[in-house]
């Protein structure tokens, strides 16, 4: 006699989910074990970590010809999320588990790798993975016991906690040893009060920032606007502590935000799930030596999300941005256009989230006083062009302010005054973003930094066509791109925005314009 059975599983494509129907059939023949379906090296190692557990369980594969499809056939399967629902799914088609269980099994997710002890623990992913089966109107979802926090953030789940295989075998009404079950029993989490919470870590705030005036207006625009930014300075001068600071003063992430950031950081691994959703802007600063895999994301198989995919709806800082490879520095072109990336490997294609917020952070030369005034720059102009152009023109060209920070002065620390904290700099920032919210309602975008520039010059136009004609004036002397005008005139609005202005004026475009050039730098 011959026997099917099927479950569920979910296999993700970047953050999109796919519903898998695990299919298994036993049939008389001799013993052997198939598995179909394009799975990856590590779907395809679960025949012996699952052969192992149910061994353990006290239950082996038996005179059986057993073969396994993960349907739908042509997708490729990844992760070793299989391994509970094709344990299961075998252990239906040999008949180890009573007839009522079928249906149980068919409209039932399972998500977790199996251990050689037959423990369920836990994998990358939960969060996407229920979301998509939810989606697709799957409801009941079994997960490791770590991981049920986090699939318990999707909503309609009905989430089970599983710890170890023996515990879903009879809960499904199978039979298994005695000793099994002691097994079973010891891996259960012991009941206790809940742990406290850690203690919350310091957060930056403005306030601890001296000085630098002009720059603190510059991060409190780039926030208002979601525009990029460029601080150019010599050491010491602050650009790091300001750039570390401009999540403190963006609002926080919304519903649907919040569960792209969450899911993002589960497939990466790096999701604590006991702290519920991501909440607040991400920040990722990665070192120069940094490789083009883990800023742009990549990596064996299919590919993994990057830095630039871990800060969407965030922040990304480069510091010391001419010391990173230029070829790291040119593939952020395109994510900064499209807020997206799509990574191409051997094992697949993903596209990954990628709206984030760009700040460099450079020294203006080698030695770093080019702008000093204390020290002498020792470097020739040959080295501080051949340093500075690292960055290169059409990356600089999609960086809306780009600023020009000085060094501290004693005055500034002999005053005693501390500057503005982050709330107060975060009240006014969503107050300007409300407005901008207000002006882009009925289209697709929700920052001034976000708008094509044909909507923004044919907006500019209508409202004051003299501010037009002067940037096309620029645009004709070659001193901005079109590109560039675009971007000043989302400054200029952004600036009216934070002014409670209906629109822009000339005193807007000037300080736009002042905030776009970077004056003398190199």
């Amino acid at each position: 006699m011959s026997g099917l059975a099927r479950t569920l599983a979910v296999t993700l494509t970047g953050l999109e989910g796919h519903l898998v129907d695990v299919e298994a059939h036993a049939a008389g023949g001799l013993p052997s074990f198939t598995l179909v379906g394009l799975p990856d090296a590590a779907v395809r190692e679960s025949r012996e970590r699952v052969r192992a557990a149910l061994s353990t369980c006290g239950t082996s594969w038996g005179e059986k010809r057993l073969t396994v499809n993960l349907s739908p056939a042509d997708l490729p399967k990844t992760g070793t999320g299989f391994d509970v629902s094709l344990a299961l799914a075998v252990l239906a088609a040999r008949g180890d588990l009573p007839a009522r269980a079928l249906p149980v099994l068919a409209r039932t997710l399972f998500i977790g790798e199996l251990g050689l002890d037959a423990s369920i623990r836990p994998v990358r992913g939960v969060l996407p993975a229920v979301r998509a089966a939810v989606g697709a109107g799957v409801r009941t979802v079994v997960v490791p016991c770590d991981c049920a926090a986090e699939a318990r953030l999707v909503p309609g789940a009905r989430v089970t906690g599983a710890r170890h295989l023996a515990g879903l075998i009879t809960a499904l009404g199978g039979s298994l040893p005695a000793e099994v079950l002691a097994l079973a029993e010891a891996a259960e989490p012991r009941r206790g009060a809940p742990p406290e919470p850690a203690p919350p870590g310091a957060v930056a705030d403005l306030a601890d920032v001296v000085g630098q005036d002009e720059a603190r207006h510059a991060l409190e625009v780039a926030a208002a606007g979601g525009h990029h930014l460029l601080l150019v300075g010599p050491p010491g001068a602050g650009k790091t502590m300001l750039a570390e600071r401009l999540p403190s003063i963006l609002p926080s992430l919304e519903d649907d935000d919040a569960v792209t950031v969450t899911s993002l950081h589960s497939v990466a691994g790096t999701f604590d799930p006991e702290h519920g959703l991501i909440r607040t802007p991400p920040l990722r600063a990665p070192h120069h030596t940094a490789t083009r895999a883990a800023v742009i994301g990549g990596g064996s198989g299919l590919p993994r999300p990057g830095d630039v995919s871990l800060a969407h709806r965030g922040v990304l800082l480069l510091d010391e941005a001419p010391e990173f490879p230029a070829g790291v520095l040119d593939c952020l072109r395109q994510p900064l256009e499209s807020g997206r990336v799509t990574i191409d490997r051997a094992g697949g294609r993903a596209t990954y989230p990628a709206a984030f917020q760009l700040v460099l952070a450079a020294n203006p030369c080698p030695c770093g006083q080019g702008t000093g005034r204390a020290l002498e720059c020792t470097c020739t102009s040959l080295q501080r062009r051949r340093y500075f152009s690292r960055l290169s023109g059409p990356l600089l060209d999609r960086v809306d302010i780009q600023l020009e920070v000085g060094p501290v002065t004693a005055g500034d620390l002999g005053g005693g005054a501390t500057g503005e904290t982050s709330a107060a700099v975060a009240a006014r920032v969503a107050q300007a973003r409300r407005r901008t919210a207000r002006r882009l309602e009925g289209t697709p975008w929700r920052l001034m930094g976000q708008v094509p520039g044909s909507w923004v010059r044919e907006r500019t136009t209508a409202e004051d066509p003299r501010l037009v004609a002067r940037l096309m004036d620029a645009l004709d002397r070659g001193d901005l791109s079109l590109r560039g005008v675009d971007r000043v005139l989302r400054l200029a609005w952004t600036l009216a925005d934070l002014a409670g202005e209906q629109r822009p004026g000339a005193a807007e475009l000037g300080t736009a314009l002042s905030l776009r050039t970077r004056g003398a730098l190199p």
